[in-house]
């Protein structure tokens, strides 16, 4: 959909409750692109529920009514910084790509990393997704190649042995 002067205006704001369905939708929408829908275990209930609780933060691009984009971002804590930011997922939907929807989202949460003095905005990308990185790269961004990602899914989590002297704080 190319903008001209009859397409809706976008708006960029914070996303509200009644609204996490569309973005759940979205996450459905990046997994599938990604080739990894079958990947997504979060329902609708549980992401309203993080959302209520402050887990994480939300922008969604508006237009005609209609959430058209969604950047999902949160804190995390950098033991050489101090406070840094990460954007979870940020994703357009198809129609709406190439008109400027994604760069206001990630510029929102940019934005937001400032506002609460982070000290880095980080994020991935697939290295196969050529078309985010060059949106990335027109963003200034630099893309690392010497961190590994390690990760543990829940099933390996229950696997692993409590320290015989960890004393949990509640």
């Amino acid at each position: 959909m190319a903008r001209s002067e009859d397409s809706p205006r976008v708006v960029v704001r914070s996303c509200a409750p009644s609204e996490v369905a569309a973005v759940h939708g979205l996450i459905v929408e990046l997994a599938r692109y990604e080739r990894a829908e079958q990947e997504v275990a979060l329902s609708v209930e549980t992401l309203q529920s993080d959302m209520a609780q402050g887990r994480f933060e939300c922008f969604v691009a508006e237009a005609a009514g209609q959430i058209v984009g969604m950047a999902l971002h949160h804190a995390r804590y950098s033991t050489w910084k101090g406070l840094t930011w990460y954007l979870e997922d940020l994703v357009v939907t198809e129609a709406w790509r190439g008109q400027g929807v994604g760069r206001s989202l990630f510029l929102a949460v940019a934005t937001h990393a400032r506002s609460v003095n982070a000290k880095r905005l980080e994020w991935q990308v697939l290295d196969w997704n050529e078309p985010a990185i060059d949106f990335y790269k027109t963003l200034g961004a630099s893309l690392t190649d010497t961190w590994l990602n390690g990760r543990l899914t829940d099933e390996d989590l229950a696997t692993l042995p409590s320290p015989s002297n960890f004393a949990a704080h509640g």
